[in-house]
Parts: C-alpha cells; structure tokens; sequence
C-alpha cells in the first residue's frame, strides 16, 4: 500500500498557489483494507475514503472504461493491480496528472510539469472524449490561470461537441462548473472558450444568441452584445462581487437575443424577455434561488435602475417592494452591483460614477426609517395600513434624494 498527493494540490504547490484541499490516491489496497484501517467509505460512483483524522479523501487507483453516455457513463475498476501510471492516465489535463510520494518527489509521466511552466493546457489521452465535462474543466481552468489550450486538445473538445456528448451533461455538473468559473479571475475567458469549441451554443444557448447582436453605439462603444456581455462579468470578478452578483451580470440582458432583426441595434422592451429566459434557464440548470432571484430582479429592473434620476419616488419604491429590500436588504445589494457592472462593462465607462446605485441605496435607508408599526397603530381600518406606510414611505424617499447631486 503507497499513499500520492495528486491533482491540483500538487499542481498549486508547483505553481506557489496556496493549497487549500489535499487529495491522495492509494496504490496496492482494498475497500476492506481502507475500512479496517479506519477510514471512512463515502465515494458513490467509486471507491473514496476520508481519512479517520485529517478527513482528507483517499481514494483507490482505478481505470474507467466508457460504457454510456455523459460523465457518469463509466465502469470504474479499482484493485490493487492498478498502477499509479495507470490512475493518472485517466485524468483530464497533463498538469493534473502529477503526483508527489511520501518522500516530497514528484511522478510526472505525462510531463505536466512542462506543461506548467510553458502555461499549456493539454490533455493526457485521447480518453480525453469520453468525458464531456472536461470541456467545461478546461475553459475554467484557462479562466483561472490564463493559460493557453493546446491545438490538439482545442480539436478535441470541438470533437466532444460534435458527437454529441456534450447534450448528455447532467445539470448538477454544469451549473457546478459554470459557477465556478464566474468566480474566476477572468471569468470571460471560461465562455469564450466554449464558445470557440461550440460548447456554449449547447450548454448556455440563450448566452451564444448574444454574439453578433448590435447594440446602438452610442451607448455601447464595444457595439457586440456577447462582448459587452464578457466585459461585465470581468468588471464584476475585479470587483470581487458575490456569486449571485456575478450570475446576474452574466444573463440581465439575455432578452437581446431575441430580438428580430429588423428591430436591430434598439432593443426596446427586452428586459422582460430577459426575465423569461432567466427564468428558463435557472429552471434548466437548477440554479439555486438566490442566485435565480438577483438575475430575476437584475433582468428586469437593470434598465429603471439606470434612469434613477428620471424616476417618481412611488417607482423607486414600488422597485425596492418587488426585490424585497426590507426582508432581504443583501440581495438587492447584489442587484445594484450588477447594474453597476452593467454599466461599467462598456469601453471608457470603466472608471465613470455610477451614482444611481447610491440614489436607491438613499432611498432604501429613508425608507426603512419609516415607523410602519407606530402608523399601523394609529390607523383605525387594517386594510389602510399598506397605503399610509407607502405614503409615509414616497414621502421619506422623495425628501432624501432631493438632496442627492442630479444624475448626469
């Protein structure tokens, strides 16, 4: 029995990356070995262990043999026969397939290290196609370390695209993946990658519609839609912004998409047509409700929240009911962070105010300083209440931004 650190542990140690989760395979053992020595089984699909102490996961060296279709389509052997050689070869990229020993070396047979050092994504094996999620793992690591993806593996991916494997991606992976490439450091990378392969085309269809649409010029320099679209969601990732944040960015204006031709560059009216394919592809990929209601709210209301200054105070207020600002005050902060990005994601905007966020943030706080316990006590009829703490409210909200500087 030989225990190896192997994967991105190793990869990021090479790399001086902080190491955040150790992973290690084990050479020449059992289940039952792994249990009597205390470990604890929790692989579904194939033999993973944690370890008694550090809980770390272990797992047995294993080759997998396509037998279906998508990523779960594998027969997963495991036995102490298996090589460590043999385990790494299954692995997606070179620079994941390296392994250290117990002694501190390094196993490298697939010259990862190289691979590294000349900033290449490359696969290990043509089993490389058998795996569709390797497309979605290879645009998030170009995204994560800006490295280059070899010509060989480029032809690859489109290969995956091509026969089709790519339409049996569970929808767990995929929003598994996509999430965690928007919290990259240059997240446009991720969805130019896959649309360079095809893939986005049949992943996020509503976001590949994007491209080749104009916008008027006068308002978006970049003109593109698709373009403006990635120069957001990089705004948002140097910004640091939340998850939900960045989801909203990435699909507030998915409506543009959709609109005819003919109608080309305006694009009046799109917000609610954001709004229905927002909703269409959360239901599509399961993405979790917070982030499904900042890109909700983002969709349609990025467009009033530009116009802050031209709206009544009973709109702006009638805005802050419908993202529940008072029970939920955090995700309407979201949603102006991706107005803002909006708004920023455009060429020589990047550094400009974006004072509209803070005449609804004004707005909020006025608001919220309204008393509605002490009216409702002095409101004889019930059903008088909602309309005297709203009133009360568009008072509040209409003398705090009066002192506000005008929206140039």
């Amino acid at each position: 029995m030989k225990v190896f650190a192997v994967g991105g542990s190793v990869r990021d140690q090479l790399l001086g990356l902080e190491v955040r989760d150790q992973d290690y395979v084990v050479v020449g053992s059992t289940p039952e070995e792994m249990q009597r020595l205390g470990f604890r089984p929790v692989g579904r699909d194939f033999p993973v262990f944690l370890h008694p102490d550090t809980h770390e996961q272990y797992a047995l060296a294993r080759t997998e043999r396509k037998s279906g279709h998508g990523y779960r389509g594998f027969t997963v052997y495991a036995s102490p026969d298996v090589t460590l050689e043999q385990d790494l070869e299954r692995r997606d990229l070179t620079i994941n397939a390296i392994a250290r020993d117990q002694n501190g070396d390094f196993i490298d047979p697939f010259s990862g290290r190289t691979d590294l050092n000349n900033g290449i994504l490359r696969h290990v094996s043509p089993a490389f196609v058998e795996d569709p999620v390797r497309i979605l793992r290879v645009a998030r690591f170009a995204a994560r370390f800006s490295f280059a993806i070899a010509a060989e593996t480029s032809a690859l991916m489109q290969q995956l695209v091509e026969i089709g494997e790519t339409d049996h991606l569970v929808a767990e992976r995929v929003w598994q993946e996509i999430s965690t490439g928007l919290m990259e450091t240059s997240p446009s990378v991720m969805f130019q990658v896959l649309r360079d392969c095809g893939a986005l085309a049949r992943i996020l269809p509503e976001l590949d519609a994007l491209f080749g649409v104009p916008q008027p010029e006068q308002q978006h320099p970049e003109i593109d839609t698709g373009v403006h679209i990635l120069m957001v969601i990089d705004y948002a990732a140097r910004q640091r912004y939340s998850l939900a944040a960045r989801f909203a960015a990435l699909t507030h204006d998915l409506g543009k998409g959709v609109t005819p031709r003919e109608l080309w560059p305006a694009h009046h009216g799109h917000e609610q047509q954001s709004v229905e394919l927002v909703e269409s592809m959360c239901t599509r990929l399961r993405v979790p409700g917070e982030c499904r209601d900042v890109a909700r709210l983002t969709a349609q209301f990025h467009g009033d929240i530009h116009r802050a200054s031209e709206l009544r105070p009973a709109t702006i207020l009638k805005i802050l009911a419908a993202a529940d600002v008072f029970r939920k005050p955090a995700r309407f902060e979201d949603i102006l962070k991706a107005c803002e990005s909006d708004f920023r994601g455009r060429p020589g905007f990047e550094d400009k105010p974006y004072p509209q966020a803070d005449v609804f943030r004004t707005a909020d706080n006025a608001a919220r300083r309204v008393d509605a316990g002490k009216i409702a006590g002095e409101v004889d009829k019930p059903e008088q209440i909602k309309e005297r703490v709203d009133t009360a409210r568009i008072d509040a909200i209409r003398d705090a931004i009066a002192t506000l500087r005008p929206i140039s």
